[in-house]
C-alpha cells in the first residue's frame, strides 16, 4: 500500500513539473513577438520563413536585429542568406511609413532571380516592423535600377504576389533552344540555354519572346531584335503563336537580315511543344511588313534552312 502510494505521489510530481516547465516555456515566448524572417532557398528558385521570436520593441533597434538574421548564415545550411557577407546595408533612413535601404555597390553584381528573391526576402521582413509600410533600395545613394535602367520603385509585401494571387515561390525551371544571328547577322545559331529559372505565373511562350529580346548568353551569338521592343501580348491557339510587340520592334539597331529576326522568333516558338505557326503584329496591326520585304500578314513556319552548322556555346 505504501508503493502504491508512493508511486502515485512520484507521477502527480512528475506531472506537475511538465506543467511547470510548460508555463515557464509559454511565458517565456509570450515576452516576445514572433516574426517571419525571409530567406532564398538552396536552389534559389524562392523563399522560404522561419520563425524568430524578439523581445526587442524599439523599431530602430528590431531593425538592426532583422537584418542581422537576414545576414546570418544558417547551421543546418537549410537556405541561403539573403544578405551575403558581399552584400551590405549601409545606411538607411525611416520617414513617414518608408524605410529606404541604402546598400554598397556589391548589390549591383546581382541580377535575375536571385536578386528578386534578395528583395523580396528583405522586403516582405521588415514590412513586419511597426511603422514600416513600403520599402525603397538605394545603391550607394542611388536610386536602385533594373537592368534596362528603370527605376525599380517603392515595393511593398504584396509586391511580390502574382495578380491571380500565387507568390514569387512559383518559380521553375526549364531547357529552351533559342535562334540568334551569326556575327554578319545573314544566319541563325542554335542557343541551348539550360536550367532557365522563371515564374511559372507566365507562360513559356512568353518566356522565350522575353530571352530573345534580352539577346543571347553566350559567345558566337549576337542579338536579332531591338531591345526597346515591349512585348504586348503572347498567346496561343490552335497551334499558331500570336505574337504582339510595340512599335520599337520595327527598328533594327542591328546589322542583322530581316528574315533572321522573323525567324529567330519562329524557330524559338516552335521549339515548344503546342506552338507550329507564329505571327508578329506590331500593337495589334498585322497589315504592315518587316523592314518592307516580310509581310507580318504572314504566319510563318520553322525555317532550318537559315542555320549556321554548330551550336552557339
Amino acid at each position: 500500500m505504501r508503493r502504491t502510494k508512493f508511486g502515485f505521489l512520484c507521477l502527480v510530481l512528475i506531472i506537475t513539473l511538465c506543467l511547470c516547465c510548460a508555463c515557464t516555456a509559454r511565458n517565456a515566448r509570450q515576452d516576445g513577438i514572433a516574426y517571419r524572417i525571409y530567406y532564398v532557398s538552396n536552389d534559389e528558385t524562392k523563399i522560404v520563413e522561419r520563425e524568430y521570436v524578439s523581445e526587442t520593441t524599439d523599431t530602430e533597434a528590431l531593425l538592426l536585429e532583422m537584418l542581422g538574421q537576414l545576414a546570418a548564415v544558417p547551421e543546418k545550411m537549410e537556405y541561403e542568406t539573403p544578405l551575403a557577407a558581399e552584400i551590405s546595408v549601409i545606411g538607411h533612413t525611416l520617414d513617414s511609413g518608408l524605410l529606404t535601404l541604402d546598400f554598397d555597390k556589391n548589390y549591383k553584381s546581382l541580377y535575375g532571380i536571385r536578386e528578386i528573391l534578395l528583395r523580396a526576402s528583405v522586403v516582405r521582413t521588415v514590412t513586419q516592423l511597426p511603422g514600416v509600410e513600403r520599402v525603397a533600395f538605394t545603391v550607394e545613394g542611388e536610386q536602385l535600377t533594373d537592368k534596362t535602367g528603370t527605376a525599380v520603385g517603392i515595393m511593398a509585401a504584396d509586391t511580390f504576389i502574382e495578380n491571380a494571387g500565387n507568390e514569387i515561390n512559383a518559380y521553375e525551371k526549364v531547357n529552351l533552344r533559342l535562334y540568334f544571328a551569326n556575327e554578319k547577322g545573314d544566319r541563325l545559331v542554335e542557343e541551348n540555354r539550360r536550367n532557365v529559372v522563371y515564374n511559372s505565373n507566365i507562360s513559356l511562350e512568353k518566356l522565350v519572346v522575353e530571352k530573345l529580346v534580352e539577346g543571347p548568353a553566350v559567345t558566337g551569338a549576337y542579338p536579332t531584335i531591338n531591345p526597346a521592343t515591349k512585348i504586348i501580348s503572347v498567346t496561343v491557339q490552335d497551334g499558331t503563336c500570336y505574337v504582339n510587340l510595340n512599335n520599337d520592334f520595327l527598328s533594327q539597331p542591328y546589322n542583322v537580315l530581316s528574315d533572321v529576326t522573323i525567324y529567330s522568333i519562329t524557330n524559338s516558338l516552335v521549339e515548344l511543344p503546342n506552338v507550329n505557326r507564329v505571327q508578329i503584329s506590331i500593337d495589334g496591326e498585322t497589315n504592315l511588313s518587316y523592314r518592307e520585304n516580310m509581310s507580318l500578314n504572314t504566319v510563318y513556319e520553322r525555317n532550318l534552312d537559315l542555320l549556321e552548322s554548330g551550336t552557339a556555346q
